[in-house]
C-alpha cells in the first residue's frame, strides 16, 4: 500500500507560486499602464501642439528647431480669432444644428431599430439588408441628387439642408441600436404586452431605458460627425451668416497667405465642445462599447 506524504500549509500563508504569480500580474499591470500613458501622450501631442501654436507669433510656428511653448505668449490671438470673423455666429449655428440632428436621430433610429428587432412584419430581414446597404454607398455619390432636391425645395443656403436629411435617416444608428435591442430578452416585451401595454409603451417605457449606453454612443458619434462636417456645408451654404465652425475656420486660409496662428487658436477653441460632450458621456460610451458583445 502506497503512502503519500503531504505537507500541511498553515492558513494565511502564501506559496511561492502564488507570490510569483502576484508579482507577475503587478509587473504586467505596470507595463500596461506605462504603454497606455505613452500612447495617450502620442495621441494628445498634436492637440497640445495646436493649442500652443495658437498662442505663438507666426514666425515661431515655422521656427527651426521647433519649440512647443510660445515665447512670448500671445493671448490676444484668442480674441483675434473670435473677432476676425463672426465666430460667435458660427458656434451658434454648429451647436443648434448638431443638437437638433442628434436628438432627431436618437428618436428616429431607436424607433426603426425597435421595429427591426422586436416587431415581426413581412420582409423584415430583406428591408433591413437594404437599409444597411446604404452604408456601402459613399456620400459623394448621393450629393448630386440631394443637391437637386434641396434646390427644388428652396432649402439651399439654409440650415434645413443640413438638418433634415441627417435628422431623418442614419443607417449606422439603426444598425447600432438594433444590435442592443436584439440583446434584450423578448420575455420583457411579451410580459408587458400581456399586462396590456401597447407597442409604444413597450418601446418608450421599457426598451429605451435599457439601451441608454447605446444612445449615448450614438449621440457622441452623431455630434462629432455633424460638428466636424465640412463636405455638405461647403456645398449647400454660401452666406457667411449661415457658416458652421469648419467653414469659418477655412476662411483663415487665403489664396496666397494663411494666418496659421488664428487658425490654430480657432481650431483649439472649436475642439472644446467635442471634449465637453465626451467627458459628460464618457461613462455611458465605455459601457455601451463593453456591452456590444453581450448576447441575449
Amino acid at each position: 500500500m502506497k503512502t503519500v506524504n503531504q505537507k500541511l500549509v498553515p492558513a494565511g500563508t502564501v506559496s511561492s507560486k502564488q507570490k510569483s504569480s502576484q508579482i507577475g500580474s503587478k509587473v504586467s499591470t505596470i507595463i500596461l499602464h506605462v504603454l497606455l500613458i505613452l500612447a495617450s501622450v502620442v495621441m494628445f501631442g498634436p492637440f497640445l501642439w495646436m493649442a500652443f501654436s495658437g498662442l505663438k507669433d507666426l514666425a515661431q510656428i515655422f521656427q527651426v528647431p521647433p519649440t512647443l511653448f510660445p515665447n512670448p505668449w500671445r493671448w490676444e490671438n484668442i480674441s483675434r480669432s473670435l473677432t476676425a470673423m463672426p465666430f460667435d455666429k458660427a458656434y451658434i449655428n454648429s451647436a443648434y444644428i448638431s443638437v437638433i440632428v442628434v436628438l432627431s436621430q436618437l428618436l428616429t433610429c431607436s424607433m426603426a431599430a425597435f421595429s427591426f428587432a422586436k416587431i415581426d412584419f413581412p420582409f423584415r430581414n430583406v428591408l433591413f439588408i437594404l437599409f444597411l446597404s446604404m452604408l456601402m454607398v459613399p456620400e459623394q455619390v448621393t450629393i448630386v441628387p440631394l443637391y437637386i432636391i434641396l434646390k427644388n425645395l428652396g432649402w439651399l443656403d439654409t440650415h434645413l439642408s443640413l438638418i433634415v436629411p441627417d435628422a431623418l435617416f442614419s443607417a449606422f444608428g439603426v444598425f447600432l441600436l438594433r444590435q442592443f435591442f436584439m440583446g434584450i430578452p423578448r420575455d420583457l416585451s411579451e410580459a408587458a404586452y400581456v399586462d396590456g401595454a401597447n407597442m409604444w409603451k413597450i418601446y418608450w417605457r421599457i426598451m429605451v431605458p435599457l439601451i441608454r449606453p447605446a444612445l449615448a454612443s450614438l449621440a457622441i458619434v452623431s455630434f462629432l460627425g455633424n460638428w466636424n462636417s465640412f463636405f455638405k456645408p461647403v456645398i449647400f451654404l454660401s452666406s457667411t451668416d449661415n457658416f458652421t465652425v469648419p467653414l469659418m475656420l477655412s476662411t483663415f486660409k487665403g489664396l496666397y497667405v494663411t494666418d496659421w496662428t488664428l487658425m490654430m487658436s480657432g481650431s483649439a477653441i472649436a475642439v472644446m465642445p467635442v471634449l465637453l460632450v465626451y467627458l459628460v458621456l464618457q461613462r455611458n460610451i465605455i459601457e455601451g462599447i463593453s456591452m456590444t458583445g453581450i448576447k441575449g
